[in-house]
């Protein structure tokens, strides 16, 4: 009894201990509408950070059970009774199933079919980041080598052509997993990407969003309010950091490096909360706006404690944060704070 106490006890000491390096790079989540991308410098950076993880937006398949509802849960329950239809797999085999899959895989990296019956597996246990992860590899194969039988296959087992809405299959294709995260790992030889996000609130944020912009609707279109013109002043401000950004997206072939720097953070933190100077005029819902912060602050502490705790159950110590470009900012303050904990956006890697 004695021992199992101090054991416990020296786990948790050494958990809290280590140290977790983060690269954190803000990412756009479709780069299909952008010219063609120069990924090299980014991929440069990673590479020479050396990390042995990476995470990415999206649930665990713990909290992908536990969470009833969020923005596209309606989407995931879609694809897995998809994928259950086209064959399903018991849950209690399913765990084995994986194991022995993963290790077949290991065994030949290019027995593309296996990939595929992993992908479904892991479909099949919710676990989406890395039903994607193997999708991705035998839909990246055959970009490159067509192989009808194989395609076949894919079709026949994930149904990939029904899966469009939400973190689907069609939205991989042009994501930032499939220009910066999954080309690293496999090349890096890592087996999964983990998952970091927090869900917890959606229907709260949702909720607050809601209520601010029906009250904002009002308060904009009074015409005659003493704060027309300063009210005017400030959305041509926000418009016009919108138009930059547009700009840059149209015409760059690096959008990443910008989509990290606090210019870009500021104007996309724009499009949700405006900016504060026009908190404490007449008639604005800030009670609304302050509920959205709320719970926004809240979802990125829940990622940020989601990275940090499990990086160190598994004493993983340098690891790659992979976020939609409106969370960077937040997040990186968030993680400054956090004890034992370094974290570099990836501009700020040399």
């Amino acid at each position: 009894m004695k021992y199992s106490f101090f054991l416990a006890l020296f786990i948790s000491i050494n958990t809290y201990a280590q140290k977790v390096e983060i690269l954190l790079i803000g990412v756009s989540h479709n780069y299909g509408s952008y010219p063609q991308q120069d990924f090299s410098g980014i991929h440069g950076k990673i590479k020479k950070f050396k990390p042995t993880a990476f995470f990415g937006e999206f649930l665990s398949r713990e909290d992908e059970r536990l969470v009833m509802d969020y923005w596209c849960k309606q989407d995931n329950i879609k694809r897995l009774e998809t994928v259950q239809k086209n064959r399903n797999i018991a849950t209690e085999v399913l765990p084995k199933t994986i194991d022995s899959l993963r290790k077949l895989s290991k065994l030949d990296p290019k027995d593309y079919r296996v990939k595929v019956d992993l992908a479904h597996a892991y479909y099949l246990d919710q676990d989406v980041p890395n039903g994607h992860y193997q999708f991705w590899q035998v839909f990246n194969h055959l970009q490159q080598t067509p192989d009808i039988e194989l395609e076949n296959y894919v079709n026949k087992l994930l149904s990939p052509q029904s899966d469009v809405t939400g973190r689907s299959m069609k939205r991989l294709k042009t994501s930032e997993y499939a220009f910066i995260a999954f080309p690293m790992m496999q090349e890096m030889k890592i087996p999964e990407l983990l998952p970091m996000d927090c869900q917890d609130y959606d229907l709260n944020w949702t909720a607050s969003s809601i209520a601010f912009h029906n009250k904002f609707k009002t308060f904009r279109e009074d015409t005659i309010a003493s704060y027309r013109d300063e009210l005017n002043a400030i959305l041509a401000k926000r418009d016009s950091g919108f138009g930059k950004n547009a700009g840059i997206e149209k015409n760059s072939k690096t959008v990443t490096e910008w989509l990290n720097t606090d210019e870009a953070s500021a104007i996309f933190a724009s499009g949700d909360f405006y900016f504060p100077e026009i908190y404490d005029m007449k008639n604005f819902p800030k009670e609304e706006m302050l509920s959205q912060i709320h719970w926004w602050l809240l979802r990125n502490k829940g990622m940020c404690d989601n990275v940090v705790n499990r990086s160190r159950a598994s004493g993983m110590k340098k690891v790659v944060v992979i976020a939609g470009a409106n969370h960077r900012k937040y997040m990186q303050d968030i993680f400054r704070k956090m004890p034992d904990v370094m974290v570099r956006n990836i501009n700020e890697m040399e």
